[in-house]
């Protein structure tokens, strides 16, 4: 097999392996789009650091209210 035969095929399972993350993503795909990359390919959102005392407070905050939600349910 020649450089640009095994180029080629490797460049067609990329293309099918990128249209199944796709449809496992949920997202559509452009199908025959000539070259066009999908625009619906984003990347995520950064994700924010909090810190030890945040997370305890966060979590404090919500066994209280689990805990009023419960003695309501009384």
């Amino acid at each position: 097999m020649h450089t640009s035969q095994l180029i080629s095929v490797i460049e067609e399972e990329i293309s099918r392996l990128t249209q199944a993350r796709a449809l496992l993503a949920g997202r559509n795909s452009t199908s025959g789009g000539g070259g066009k990359k999908s625009s619906a390919i984003k990347a995520a959102p950064a994700r924010r650091v909090l810190s030890r005392e945040a997370r305890e407070r966060i979590a404090d905050a919500q066994r209280r209210r689990w805990a009023a939600q419960k003695k309501a349910a009384k």
